[in-house]
């Protein structure tokens, strides 16, 4: 189990990340939560998780509001205390009741992104763009020992980067003063897919953050067609997610006659044809139009695309194929959130080897 430095010279990827936090060579690691507790905020259809969950870490409260995201939520974790409902409903008291005066391990989440993503309006009024604040309030009634708030890469360039201060500034007022911006890609832990992501980890113990290096080189990333071709013979099956958008005999056409790499659209992101041998580009629910199979004259599934994200077929989503679409493409891909989770669990068990007290 080691961790690492940034060798010299490696360059920063944006100015807001913190060039002294440890680095966790993750391979070196099964799994290391050792069944410690996790509470996930904007859960969704629980990305992040899946990974906690696959590091070893258990699931002990989780807030989503959206309904069809609840239900596929409770049907993958039943024994975490799931809150359906908006996050400004959950009351100090009701949540020191329900911990009864302990604190979880960590605290993770991803509030809404609309406002941030370069792919939207990016409406600094939108007031999904200030959910931070709730995200933080729970922090400081719980007080976990690490705290993972992940989202688009789009917040740093917000207000010329203020509202990324502004983050960093809500945390630090509850105790965490020393978050780590970290710039992550998911094909560099084996997610079939190009996705970066932000993440800000913090602790209140004064400790260096954890941040998981990259476990694949380029050259090792894992092709698309890997985690997609036992689908392309089997039919559509709405009971497993495995549905796509109804595409006419016209559009089938247009569809077969795409090259690799080439979108229908020039000024979409969405139809773009998948090209083997490599990773597919960052999956998108798109209005029920992502990505164009690498063979077949159609978009990809909802299975195909939760597959692209690493969910187990097992996670069955809840609702119509719009909903499940946007559940999956909003989520974070858990072979993703697990390489952070064991990052945060190395902390952790280092703190139990030194036998410094995690006291409430």
């Amino acid at each position: 189990m080691s961790a690492t430095n940034r060798s010299p010279g490696t360059p920063r990827l944006n100015p807001y990340e913190d060039p002294h936090v440890r680095w966790v060579d993750t391979t070196t690691y099964g799994t290391c939560g050792r069944g410690r507790l996790f509470v996930d905020l904007f859960a969704g259809a629980g990305g992040l998780s899946h990974g906690f969950q696959m590091a070893g870490f258990r699931p002990a409260m989780a807030v989503e509001r959206d309904p069809d995201a609840c239900t596929t939520y409770a049907r993958s974790f039943p024994e975490a205390w799931l809150h359906a409902g908006p996050i400004e409903d959950l009351t100090e008291e009701l949540l020191l009741m329900r911990f009864a005066g302990a604190s979880p391990d960590v605290v993770c989440g991803g509030p809404p992104c609309q406002a941030f993503s370069t792919a939207g309006r990016r409406d600094p009024s939108d007031p999904r763009g200030h959910l931070f604040r709730e995200f933080a309030r729970i922090v400081g009634i719980l007080r976990p020992h690490f705290v993972v708030l992940e989202n688009v890469p789009g917040v740093l360039s917000v207000e010329g980067g203020s509202r990324l201060e502004s983050i960093l500034g809500a945390l630090a007022a509850v105790g965490y003063p020393r978050g780590s911006v970290m710039m992550l890609e998911a094909a560099e832990h084996g997610v079939p897919q190009f996705r970066r992501r932000l993440f800000i980890v913090a602790n209140r113990h004064g400790l260096q953050n954890p941040r998981p290096s990259p476990s694949l080189a380029r050259h090792q990333f894992v092709p698309v067609e890997s985690a997609l071709d036992d689908l392309k013979a089997r039919p559509r099956d709405p009971g497993a997610n495995h549905e796509w958008t109804n595409h006419s005999a016209e559009m089938q056409e247009r569809l077969s006659r795409l090259a690799p790499g080439e979108t229908l659209y020039a000024y979409s992101g969405s139809w773009r044809r998948l090209r083997v041998g490599v990773p597919a580009p960052t999956i998108k629910a798109n209005n029920g139009a992502p990505h164009v199979h690498y063979e077949l004259p159609r978009t990809i599934s909802a299975r195909e695309m939760a597959r692209t994200q690493t969910f187990p077929d097992d996670v069955l989503f809840s609702g119509d194929m719009a909903s499940v679409m946007l559940q999956v493409g909003n989520a974070v891909p858990p072979l993703l959130a697990r390489a952070v989770a064991i990052a945060v669990g190395s902390s952790l068990e280092s703190l139990d080897a030194q036998d410094c007290p995690l006291a409430n």
